[in-house]
């Protein structure tokens, strides 16, 4: 099974560019985690929708694989995601949308390519 986590982040107006840059960066080390499957582990800026009033402001885009509940909860509680949110997000955001689900198995082979390194 797989299960898929999505958040949607969204700064205070007064948040430098330069502060959101290094956020995302450190955002991209999470991959790293082995709870996060295969480190498939996404961030995305700024959005490219259109028009863009549609993104409803949000400004950062997070999408990662996990194996199941449980490997989400680990990734949720990890030293290092409390780190990278509490330090770089936290204190600046002004709204945040989290959506997770699991994959139907009928559509779990969507889920499985191959990674180049």
């Amino acid at each position: 099974m797989t299960l898929i986590h999505i958040v949607l982040f969204k700064f205070r107006p007064e948040v430098s560019e330069e502060h959101k840059d290094t956020f995302i960066r450190e955002l991209k080390t999470l991959k790293s985690l082995p709870c996060v499957k295969n480190g498939r582990l996404l961030v995305g800026s700024p959005s490219v929708t259109n028009p863009i009033e549609r993104s409803k402001g949000f400004q950062v885009a997070l999408v990662s694989y996990h194996e199941d509940k449980a490997a989400l909860a680990e990734y949720q509680a990890s030293d290092e995601h409390h780190r990278v949110t509490s330090t770089y997000m936290f204190p600046y955001k002004e709204d945040l949308v989290r959506f997770d689900f699991e994959v139907d198995a009928e559509d779990e082979y969507m889920c499985h390519f191959p990674l180049l390194a």
